[in-house]
């Protein structure tokens, strides 16, 4: 596919790295990754975002909803950002996940979707065209041995959904995240998204940002102490993206980009 971005989020706690894809599959070279988070803070050096956590075994469900922002483009130079939804990635080893990508490669824009189960290879969606504006819908859920990822444009329609039985998952936690990917064990520049929206008072998509945890069904922030704000910072602890508060009605927040790196 040239020089399309595939991505791959697989989201270890550790780095791990993003794809260029040379046809239809899948080989990484760009991933995002888990989230670096510097100890005893709530701040990552590649993730912005809401966590639920749980027990281990205890996440079945993450759901999830987004206004695909567009993003500006530098004069020369490549920047990146993803923003998915997914279980697992915050403190194990695996990831299931789906979302979508966008890159800047020489001035120019491209979005598109993508799946992973880490750490098998991650696919770009290609029956899926995503826009700037697009409301995107996506879930991860585990229900009799494996694992489901839906995601859906919502603005055009147009979904897809594929599972797998990743029989190492820990399913202690659920993430909506948007992150600066890897590659080559280093964090790629930011793309310039301005503010990403997430959840019912953006998207008017209904029962997402929901989690479900040890059986129970709910909103982000009914989660308590469970729930986690990240704050996406540089090695010196400058803010390159972060998350508003939650809104009302529990699901709904934003992420504010301040800086490519």
């Amino acid at each position: 596919m040239g020089t399309r971005v595939a991505v791959l989020v697989s989201c270890l706690f550790l780095i791990s790295a993003f794809a260029v894809l040379p046809a239809a599959a899948i080989a990484p070279s760009f991933l995002a990754s888990g989230p670096i988070v510097k100890a005893g803070t709530t701040s990552s050096l590649n993730w912005a975002g809401y966590v639920v956590t749980g027990a281990a075994g205890s996440v079945t469900d993450a759901a999830g909803s987004w206004v695909q922002p567009g993003v500006t483009c530098p004069s020369s130079g490549n920047t990146y950002a993803a923003f998915w939804v997914g279980i697992d990635g915050y403190s194990d080893s695996t990831v299931e996940q789906t979302g979508t990508l966008a890159e800047c490669q020489s001035g120019t824009a491209t979005y598109f979707a993508w799946y992973e189960f880490y750490p098998r290879p991650s696919f770009e969606i290609k029956t899926i065209s995503v826009h700037a504006g697009d409301v995107i819908s996506a879930n991860v859920q585990y229900a009799n041995g494996k694992f489901v990822v839906t995601i859906t444009d919502v603005t055009t329609g147009k979904t897809f959904s594929t599972s797998a039985k990743i029989n190492s998952a820990q399913r202690s936690s659920a993430e909506w995240i948007a992150e600066a990917p890897s590659s080559g064990g280093s964090i790629l520049p930011l793309a310039d998204f301005g503010t990403s929206s997430y959840g019912l008072d953006y998207t008017g998509v209904a029962s997402t940002n929901y989690a479900t945890v040890g059986g129970t069904t709910g909103a982000i922030g009914s989660f308590g102490t469970s729930v986690v704000a990240i704050t996406m910072v540089d090695s010196a602890g400058g803010v390159k993206a972060s998350p508003s508060s939650l809104t009302s009605d529990g699901t709904s927040f934003t992420v504010t980009w301040y800086s490519s790196t």
